[in-house]
């Protein structure tokens, strides 16, 4: 996978990188990049127990 290396911030420039990596695959590639981190993310969440997202609540 190549690294984008920039001296400075630029949004522009990392969307560009990430769509033409992401172009540069195949449809099958895409495919296990997907289900490869929809694990990733099912382990994370399995091992953090799925907290719930805090809630604000009114001081009365």
């Amino acid at each position: 996978m190549p690294i984008l290396k920039l001296r400075q911030d630029d949004e522009r420039a990392e969307a560009e990188f990430e769509l033409d990596y992401l172009t540069s695959l195949t449809t099958r590639e895409r495919f296990e990049l997907m289900l490869r981190k929809s694990r990733e993310m099912a382990l994370l969440l399995r091992r953090h127990e799925r907290r719930r997202t805090t809630q604000v609540t009114k001081r009365t």
